[in-house]
């Protein structure tokens, strides 16, 4: 049997496939899909295989800390954010790590420099023994991030 993993209205996760040791997520209900700051989408093929090349500012208030990533495409769909915007975006799976939990997860990747998070954990990410506190953050631990990226 799973345990229940308990969620505050913000966490620190992990996403190691793609090679993002913490970022800050908002817990987003709202959102279907969760969806990850992006820039320089690149994609390209691998034996016939799609793929994309991106970079990613880990850390918010952050921009000199620059992560390049690569993963396999999964899909292209159209995704409307919060305002009813409609775009085009990449779709990857890929794994989160919550604490001491990891899921696999379903990720559009789109820019959110206007955005406060550079993650939201949507939806489909919780749909499996998932409880939500929106008045509790940080319940699965606050990541060391800065040491974890080596600026301390």
């Amino acid at each position: 049997m799973n345990e229940t993993l308990k969620l505050g209205w913000r966490e620190w996760c992990a996403l190691p496939e793609i090679g993002i040791p913490a970022i800050k997520a908002k817990v987003d209900t709202g959102a279907k899909t969760s969806c990850l700051h992006t820039f320089c989408i690149e994609p390209y093929r691998e034996d016939g295989v799609g793929f994309v090349r991106f970079k990613v500012h880990p850390l918010q208030k952050n921009e000199e800390l620059i992560l390049e990533c690569t993963a396999a495409v999964k899909d292209e769909r159209t995704v409307s954010d919060s305002g009813g915007h409609k775009e085009l975006r990449y779709i990857i799976d890929t794994t989160v790590l919550i604490g001491d939990k990891s899921r696999l997860i379903e990720m559009s990747l789109t820019n959110r420099d206007s955005m406060r998070f550079r993650m939201l954990l949507g939806r489909r990410a919780m749909e499996e023994n998932t409880l939500v506190d929106p008045a509790a953050s940080y319940l699965n631990g606050i990541l060391k991030a800065k040491t974890l990226y080596g600026l301390v």
